[in-house]
């Protein structure tokens, strides 16, 4: 059961990631349409960095308790400790550890420099492609139908969106 609930996070954590960098990109000027107002945009993006704490918690417990492969906190926190695939969960323990670092800029943003903060944001990219190679590495379902076309299609919106940023353009599909 618990092994359920792990993936689950897991993977609510990951989908929750992408949409958060994805209304990220939108919120940035080149990116953002006239659609929705930059206000809702903002409450959205900041309860989906909450709801993705949240589920990366509920990934990380589960993982505490499960009676079949069980970790320990200090496996959990230290990257490369893990019993199983540590270079792997090290992608995932070191994603997590940014976006606590990340959540703390966001916290104190007030008190940062505005330019500090928006280099510091910029770690978000770091974040979400750390936790695509988790998903890709450590995942016991990774290499399935849907979980290859979950990770495809959420590095292929992110990436389109980046591009969109960057240039001004929506890359297409060949």
């Amino acid at each position: 059961m618990t092994w359920y609930v792990a993936r689950a996070g897991g993977t609510l954590a990951y989908l929750l990631l992408t949409s958060s960098v994805v209304v990220g990109l939108l919120l940035s000027n080149r990116a953002q349409g006239r659609r929705w107002p930059r206000f809702a945009l903002e409450d959205v993006h900041r309860f989906l960095g909450l709801l993705t704490g949240v589920f990366i918690v509920i990934h990380g417990g589960a993982l505490l308790v499960d009676g079949y492969l069980p970790f320990s906190l200090g496996q959990l926190l230290v990257p490369g400790t893990a019993p199983y695939r540590p270079l792997a969960v090290a992608f995932g323990v070191v994603a997590a550890e940014l976006l606590v670092a990340l959540a703390l800029t966001n916290r104190y943003r007030a008190s940062l420099s505005y330019r500090f903060w928006r280099r510091a944001h910029y770690l978000n990219f770091a974040v979400w492609v750390l936790a695509l190679v988790h998903g890709l590495t450590a995942g016991t379902d990774a290499f399935t139908a849907w979980d290859l076309a979950l990770y495809g299609g959420s590095a292929w919106v992110v990436l389109a969106l980046t591009v969109h940023r960057a240039t001004g353009r929506v890359a297409t599909a060949s």
